[in-house]
């Protein structure tokens, strides 16, 4: 189980100012399958590289992701990337703007990320992680982590847990599924396919992105070839 904070774009439950990091939290365990069960998600709704995609796209971003100071949802990606900056809008906790939709959830699991990050080795938090100093010039973001590991042979045994997690995994995925869908999926099942996947084939870079890391190398005067080049 680990997790760590993050420079502030979370507003909390009711509130508008971007107070608490996307603080992602991670857990994984191996189980009796030939891939462990692996879960890393921010505890906001989504995270600033998700509305960068979509601006590059040139799509909207989905309503209940971010919140602006009149506590409207926004959804314009290009202006909420300006506004994030700015500080006039924040990334909403996992569950959305407000309690109906259990945003409370999310601000408190990223509470709970913030605090471990922080308070067991009296690192830095919350505005403290903006990147400026005082006189507002730029400085390392001083982000705390935190690790913690179970000993399974302190309880059954690593072999015991291992088929106990994989039969629970097991039983999930042969669970009723919803009209339209032919497969359910545990976490880190997808990844591994994907892995699998691309490990010998590569991952898809949209052309935009292709045209961006063009323009780093050669800023850099790299003199690196990309396949996706035009010879």
């Amino acid at each position: 189980i680990t997790g760590t904070n993050a420079r502030p774009s979370i507003a909390p439950t009711f509130g508008v100012e971007n107070m608490l990091g996307t603080n992602p939290l991670t857990i994984g365990f191996p189980t009796d399958e030939e891939f462990p069960f692996v879960i890393d998600c921010a505890t906001s709704v989504t995270q600033r590289g998700k509305i960068e995609a979509y601006a590059r796209l040139g799509k909207d971003t989905p309503a209940g992701w971010v919140i602006g100071k009149d506590g409207q949802s926004k959804t314009d990606s290009a202006q909420i990337l300006k506004d994030l900056v700015a500080g006039t809008a924040a990334l909403t906790p996992l569950g959305g703007i407000g309690e109906e939709t259990g945003g409370y959830k999310g601000y408190g699991y990223a509470t709970v990320v913030e605090v471990l990050s922080a308070a067991l080795q009296d690192g830095k938090f919350l505005k403290d992680l903006l990147g400026y100093d005082a006189d507002g010039n730029k400085i390392p973001y001083p982000l705390g982590h935190f690790f913690i590991a179970i000993d399974t042979e302190a309880f059954l045994g690593l072999e015991t847990f291992k088929r106990v997690a994989g039969r629970i995994l097991r039983g999930l995925r042969a669970s009723e599924k919803m009209p339209g869908q032919d497969r359910i999926y545990t976490a880190g099942e997808k990844e591994w396919e994907a892995w699998k996947y691309r490990k010998n084939r590569g991952a898809k870079v949209d052309k935009k992105l292709q045209q961006q890391i063009i323009e780093v190398r050669d800023e850099f005067n790299l003199s690196y070839h990309f396949d996706f080049e035009k010879r």
